[in-house]
Parts: structure tokens; sequence; C-alpha cells
């Protein structure tokens, strides 16, 4: 006989799924990866117009400073759109509940039949689930259209790390240069983002899912990759102007 899990142990399991379901990987890779690969982008940029450090840092921080509140921004106001979204549907949820109950109580129906419950125990959940309109719409907007409802603290928390995340991914390549000359700064900013977004991409892995070197290697690529067009658009126009 399976051991029922004490008070404890089970208030344990429920923060730490909680946790993984709030894991804020997914805004620090956002902003990290497009902070650095931004940053770098400038820097090479700079490369290959001039030598002289005081303007690319100057460049660079005034770029973290803009890029930081607008990637915030774009990740709170676009959360936002989500929520609006929800609360949107969810008045019309609200609205065939209350004129179409019937056709309503059918999608319900449908859905758990679709789940594999079926006869009395299915009538039990139709039953159970439409006697309390709130359960009834929300199960709607779960079950049937996909949606949850979506936290306003989550979305400034979210926004929040976007920002931060995105402002230290603008300094990891610039930091060489308050040290070093030009030409040991730009390829001490080269091989330091590449271990970086290597490492992102090996932790992003390891965290959530699938291959360590494989997901290392593709944001070690497509974050030089990014960065290396900054540079050759930069060349071709000095050149031109030239």
């Amino acid at each position: 006989m399976t051991k029922r899990p004490t008070q404890e142990e089970f208030h344990k399991h429920k923060l730490e799924e909680k946790h993984k379901i709030e894991n804020p990987l997914r805004d620090v890779i956002l902003g990290g990866q497009d902070g650095l690969v931004n940053a770098l982008g400038i820097i090479l940029g700079i490369a290959a117009v001039t030598s002289d450090i005081h303007i690319l840092i100057a460049t660079v921080l005034a770029a973290t400073a803009a890029e930081s509140i607008s990637m915030g921004a774009v990740a709170y106001t676009s959360a936002l759109a989500d929520k609006d979204h929800y609360e949107s549907e969810k008045k019309k949820e609200i609205y065939e509940v209350k004129h179409f109950p019937e056709m309503e109580k059918e999608e319900v129906r449908r859905i758990y039949e679709e789940k594999g419950f079926s006869g009395k125990v299915l009538e039990e959940i139709v039953g159970t689930i439409t006697k309390d309109e709130t359960m009834w719409v929300n199960t709607m907007m779960k079950e049937e259209l996909g949606l949850s409802k979506i936290d306003t603290r989550k979305i400034l928390k979210s926004s929040f790390i976007v920002t931060v995340a995105t402002a230290i991914g603008h300094l990891i390549p610039l930091f060489p240069f308050f040290f070093v000359s030009h030409f040991e700064g730009l390829l001490a900013a080269i091989v330091i983002s590449g271990i970086v977004l290597f490492l992102v991409g090996v932790y992003q892995a390891v965290t959530l899912v699938g291959s360590w070197w494989k997901s290392g290697l593709r944001l070690l690529l497509i974050g030089l990759g990014a960065a290396a067009v900054g540079f050759a658009i930069a060349k071709i126009f000095h050149v031109s102007s030239g």
C-alpha cells in the first residue's frame, strides 16, 4: 500500500511545483540575450568605424539605458494585452453561460467526454461544474479556450526581470573595455560573450529539456551571428562613406 504524504510533504511539493511553473528563465534569457547581442553588435559596429574607447563606452551605456527600459516596457505592455484578451473572452463566456446555459453545458460535457469520462461519472462532473457559475466560467476559459488568469504582480515581476537582465546583458561585453586597450577589449568581448551565450544555452537545456551542447551551440551561433551582422553593416556603410 502506497504511503500517503504528510501535510508538510504535500505543502513542500506544492511549493516546488509552483516554483517550476513560475520559472523566470524565459524572462532572463529574453532580456539577457537581447542585451548581450545588442551591445556586442554595437561594439563590433563601432570597432569598424573608430578605435576610440570613450565613444564606444558612451554609446553602449546609452543603448543600455534605452534598450533596458524599452524591453521591460514591451514585456509589460504585451502581458497587459494578454490580460485584456483574457478579460474580454471571460465576459463573452459569462454572457453565454447566462443566456445559453444548455449549449454551454453541452460543451462542458463534450470536453470531459474527450478526456475519457462517460455515463454517471460524466454527468456528475458536468453537474458539479455547472451548478457554480464561477467554476463553470473558469472551466470554459481554461478547458475550451486554453486561457489562464494573468496576475498583475507577475506582469510587474516579469517586466522587472527583463529590464535588469537586458541591462546586465549589455554590460557583459562592455566590461573588458574599462581595463584593456581597444583591440584586447574587442577580443575579450567576443570571447566572453560567446562563453556566456553558450553557458546560458546549456543552463536552459539542463533546467528545462534538450541536449545541453546543442542548446549551448545554438544560442552561441544565433548571438554571435546577429552581432556579426551589425559589424558587417557598419563596415559596409563606413567603406561607402569613406
